[in-house]
């Protein structure tokens, strides 16, 4: 990643465009940016290599699929002799729905994202394999009743907000 990496107004406008639609060709974001397909080509390539583009994929509905119950759950571990941090977390990757893990201050250790089908299948995670987990000490589940937006941070940010 390029700290230094300087996004002009085009790279913004192709950002704007791809975070809308990423399926768009590229020719199409060149026609509406006024430069050629190439140039866009080039620019998304240099966004990558700078990493300011993560990546990119599909995004499935988790409700779609059948996963009825979104859970944030914070998870307390504590290290034996036998373990580390990186192995606990290796455990809770191994865990399907998870789909988001975060290690943060404070209270948890970890914090996690789960999509189930149920309650019931929600309860089955966090005992059968969260908390099975020798080094989890205790879990807290905060259920979510409905999610109320999700978005990318803003292409051009530092004019939003001043430091």
């Amino acid at each position: 990643m390029n700290g230094n990496f300087q996004i002009d107004k085009t790279d913004q406008k192709i950002l704007e465009i791809l975070t809308e639609n990423a399926r768009m060709a590229f020719l199409e974001v060149a026609r509406i940016c006024g430069i050629s397909g190439a140039a866009v080509h080039q620019r998304v390539q240099k966004l990558m290599d700078a990493g300011i583009i993560k990546g990119s994929q599909f995004n499935l509905n988790p409700k779609g699929l059948g996963y009825q119950t979104c859970a944030y759950i914070g998870i307390q571990v504590n290290l034996n002799a036998n373990s580390t941090h990186q192995e606990v977390f290796q455990k809770i990757m191994e865990i399907p729905e998870i789909i988001e893990c975060h290690h943060i201050s404070g209270k948890y250790s970890l914090f996690v994202k789960v999509y189930t089908k149920n309650n019931e299948h929600l309860k089955k995670v966090i005992v059968e394999h969260i908390q099975s987990i020798v080094e989890v000490t205790s879990t807290e589940t905060f259920i979510s009743l409905e999610e109320g937006f999700t978005r990318n941070l803003p292409v051009n940010m530092g004019d939003i907000t001043s430091f």
